[in-house]
């Protein structure tokens, strides 16, 4: 069976920048399974992965445009410290939820200053070109129920 749209696919993958620095692995994990052609994994990824099939290993580097996307400065925004009442202490590295106009938006804070805290909505990978080496351990007919809802059960 050939990876193609409507099948869960599930693959054994290592991650890493161009550095050669590991960013995430299933390995020694449960393989990742995923729905071919819903977008669940990056479009450079996905696109690689067609037509391949149980066994097959491929390493696939990825551009920020087919990634997590370039990244945008108005995505980074100063606001003030009393958005932050009931936080004990916010350092840079932290992480929070916020509220956005398409609903709730993960952000990371990336400078605390006594005027404002600067946080940055972009995806932590963005701009980075990716490196998936990538071994394709199972695909089958993705259920009625996983085709509508987008994703494996």
């Amino acid at each position: 069976m050939q990876i193609s749209d409507n099948k869960v696919v599930s693959i054994h993958y290592t991650l890493t920048n161009v550095d050669g620095e590991v960013l995430d692995s299933s390995v020694g994990e449960a393989p990742l399974p995923y729905l071919h052609g819903a977008g669940n994994i990056v479009a450079g990824l996905e696109d690689a992965l067609a037509g391949k099939e149980v066994g097959d290993k491929l390493d696939v580097t990825v551009p920020p445009e087919l990634g997590y996307g370039e990244k945008h400065e108005d995505f980074i925004q100063k606001v003030p410290v009393e958005n932050f009442a009931g936080v004990d202490k916010v350092e840079v590295g932290m992480q929070f939820m916020a509220q956005v106009p398409w609903g709730e938006q993960p952000v990371e804070v990336i400078k605390v200053e006594d005027d404002g805290i600067t946080l940055d909505g972009n995806h932590p990978l963005a701009d980075q070109t990716l490196q998936f080496a990538v071994e394709v351990v199972e695909i089958r007919d993705a259920t009625e129920e996983e085709i509508e809802h987008g994703h494996v059960h």
